[in-house]
């Protein structure tokens, strides 16, 4: 039975405090990316983002666990944590492209891609402990989405668009 408790509260590399904090750092910075696409009733807004993000930095945590772990040790055994970044920006874009319509010559959804995207990134970079690198890509990203939206929607009043 001790055995059975034991598989349940491994030694961890990273503290548990550790842990927690950036998995809900995660879903904040996620909601913030998101907030923006909620707001403009896209598909893919808050929930989604903050999903994404989480399951980023879910993925960042297991590869920092799994890297760690004696059982990986073995010179047999190679970790390569690039390929952590290639799995989540091949399954966020497989995601991000479900969002991406073409419909009466315009295409549609991209921003909401990219910003899934974005989620992403921020979500590895906060569950491998880059604070300053997520923090700057979601600040960035919550400029870039919700500022130029504002410069969008002002431009299109002035100028009507011409679809040919």
């Amino acid at each position: 039975m001790e055995a059975l408790l034991q598989d349940f509260t491994p030694e961890t590399a990273l503290p548990w405090q550790v842990i927690t904090v950036r998995l809900l750092f995660a879903i904040l910075f996620g909601g913030i990316l998101g907030f923006e696409r909620e707001l403009a009733e896209r598909p893919a807004g808050l929930r989604t983002h903050m999903l994404v993000c989480l399951a980023s930095a879910t993925f960042a945590i297991v590869a920092v666990e799994i890297v760690s772990m004696a059982i990986f040790q073995d010179d047999q055994v190679r970790a390569d944590p690039v390929r952590l970044v290639e799995a989540i920006t091949s399954g966020v874009a497989f995601l991000a492209a479900g969002f991406i319509i073409f419909k009466r010559g315009q295409v549609r959804g991209l921003t909401t891609g990219a910003g899934m995207w974005l989620a992403a990134a921020t979500g590895l970079a906060v569950g491998l402990g880059l604070w300053l690198v997520a923090a700057l890509s979601c600040l960035l990203g919550t400029i870039v989405l919700a500022v130029l939206r504002r410069l969008e929607i002002h431009f299109e009043l002035k100028e009507p668009r011409h679809h040919d």
